[in-house]
């Protein structure tokens, strides 16, 4: 049965830093940034810590927790939107692509997070949508 993993959140909840580490020791950094253009729409960037991956964010580390992983950053971004409920919109990606040469790509993983996006985001109160490599989640209006 997949577990959430015990949750680092930030001190002061507009911040948007939230860490957590898995039971095979692997430690994620959920992050929510403000869009410049408007302040009310974040986009989530999560991604591995630990020194073995080399700094590769979108590393993928297969090590049988992937469940439980998703489980916590939906906890993770239920908790950020609980604390910021003013929050309009949110968009995160699968894994950059080059747009030069994968304009209309989506990779597994983005696809994988559209069906999370569905999953958290109730649908009678949330537009999600795929563009391009993106999920795009705003509320309706």
């Amino acid at each position: 049965m997949p577990k959430i993993y015990s949750i680092e959140a930030p001190s002061i909840a507009s911040a948007g830093i939230y860490f957590f580490t898995t039971d095979e020791g692997i430690r994620y950094e959920v992050r929510f940034g403000r869009k410049q253009a408007d302040i009310l729409s974040s986009t989530i960037v999560f991604g591995v810590l630990n020194d073995e991956f080399e700094g590769e964010e979108y590393v993928l580390v297969n090590r049988g927790e992937f469940y439980s992983v998703m489980n916590t950053i939906e906890a993770i971004i239920q908790d950020f939107f609980l604390k910021n409920p003013s929050i309009h919109a949110f968009e995160f990606a699968g894994e950059p692509l080059n747009p030069s040469t994968s304009p209309d790509r989506v990779t597994k993983r983005t696809r994988v997070y559209l069906r999370y996006a569905k999953k958290i985001f109730p649908a009678q109160s949330w537009n999600i949508s795929l563009n391009g490599n993106k999920v795009t989640i705003e509320r309706k209006r």
